[in-house]
């Protein structure tokens, strides 16, 4: 596939990119040889290869979730420097 100074433009400003002519001709070199490096690829022969969702063998480990009754008044009043029955106490601010 040939990368003209249009297609470059073109993806250019559906990217919402802005090129100058020096980084125009820049990014029809690298896209042209991205495409020659995606082509080689097509000629890898893939018929008997299962397709991967990741290249680690590996599993992943759930745990179950557990509901456990937290008193969250009590935790969070245990946690303030200052409380009293039911309010935490802090500084005065005017």
């Amino acid at each position: 596939m040939n990368i003209d100074e249009q297609k470059v433009e073109k993806l250019a400003h559906l990217a919402r990119l802005e090129f100058s002519k020096e980084e125009n001709v820049k990014m029809q070199q690298d896209l042209g040889k991205i495409i020659t490096w995606v082509d080689k690829l097509q000629e890898v022969n893939t018929e008997n290869v299962e397709p991967l969702i990741n290249v680690m063998d590996s599993t992943n480990v759930f745990r179950e979730d557990v509901v456990v009754a937290v008193d969250a008044k009590k935790t969070a009043l245990e946690n303030a420097p200052e409380s009293n029955a039911d309010f935490v106490i802090v500084p005065k601010v005017l």
